[in-house]
């Protein structure tokens, strides 16, 4: 009887360990997707900065295997949290966050590196719905001016319209309704869908971005880095428009254009039209730029 009631409890304590550890896996499966997508990063990217297999990263996050110790001790270093925080705690339900109804608002409070020479991560907010998943929030051209005060408040962003696109790939989006011509053939009133970008250096030359700062407020340009100064040759896709320097320095947000929503379709013989008349204008003003320079000599 002695042996049958040792051998009953040991088996519970054995389920016991059990649950704890199962409990503990899909903790760090939940946590890792949730500081991976924090730090927008692929899943080959972070197996890049941990110097493992892809293939590990995808079985750890669907909960498949565990990270052996070492391991873990790369990825909290990495994101800088302990290996208990990294085990026991939800870490997308202990974010800094406020609650407002079904929706909750998060900052994203990154570490600031204290590399002089390295750019300082930007604090970003954002909201997630109740499945604890981001949403796409949508800021409206009549808000433009709004969003240049409150985009770091998680107060303002939850009074924003909010939305989801199952097709984008993992990462952090946010939605801009644009004014004007200045990007033909996108007309006036269109929606673009931007990806989260940290950093001025991580800029594609040639790319459009939605771009928020402190002297234009949100713009929608295809942006050029300049080598040569700490600025950003920003151009439309408009010839009309002139293109201007931005300073890096006065950036405080960029989204990658991803995406757009509209409800005028493209035609393509008025917008092959527009960009020869465009075109037809700008050679003209150069024409006559030089014909006065000549006038001048």
């Amino acid at each position: 009887m002695l042996i049958y009631d040792f051998k009953y409890q040991h088996i519970n304590m054995r389920k016991s360990k059990k649950n704890a550890a199962d409990k503990n896996l899909e903790l760090v499966n939940q946590n890792l997707v949730f500081l991976r997508n924090q730090k927008q990063l692929t899943q080959e990217e972070l197996a890049a900065k941990l110097g493992i297999k892809r293939a590990s990263i995808g079985s750890y996050e669907e909960g498949r295997a565990k990270p052996p110790y070492k391991t873990l001790q790369k990825i909290t270093d990495l994101f800088g949290i302990s290996i208990d925080r990294l085990l026991k705690e939800d870490l997308a339900k202990t974010a800094n966050r406020s609650v407002f109804g079904n929706e909750t608002a998060v900052v994203d409070n990154t570490t600031q590196t204290s590399d002089k020479n390295v750019e300082k991560l930007k604090i970003l907010a954002l909201t997630v719905g109740v499945d604890g998943k981001e949403n796409i929030e949508l800021v409206p051209e009549k808000a433009a001016a709004g969003y240049l005060q409150g985009y770091t408040d998680p107060n303002y962003l939850v009074t924003l319209d909010k939305f989801r696109l199952p097709f984008l790939a993992p990462g952090t989006y946010r939605a801009f309704e644009i004014k004007g011509d200045s990007m033909l053939p996108l007309t006036s009133g269109t929606i673009i869908i931007g990806e989260y970008v940290e950093s001025v250096r991580e800029i594609k030359s040639g790319h459009s971005y939605i771009i928020l700062s402190n002297t234009d407020g949100v713009v929608y340009k295809r942006v050029f880095k300049d080598t040569e100064s700490d600025q950003l040759l920003m151009r439309s896709d408009n010839d009309i428009y002139k293109p201007y320097y931005m300073k890096a320095a006065d950036v405080k947000e960029i989204w990658r254009a991803r995406a757009y929503i509209s409800q005028d379709l493209p035609d393509y013989e008025s917008t092959t039209i527009d960009r020869l008349a465009s075109q037809v204008y700008n050679l003209q003003s150069q024409l006559d730029s030089l014909k006065r320079k000549m006038g001048d000599a």
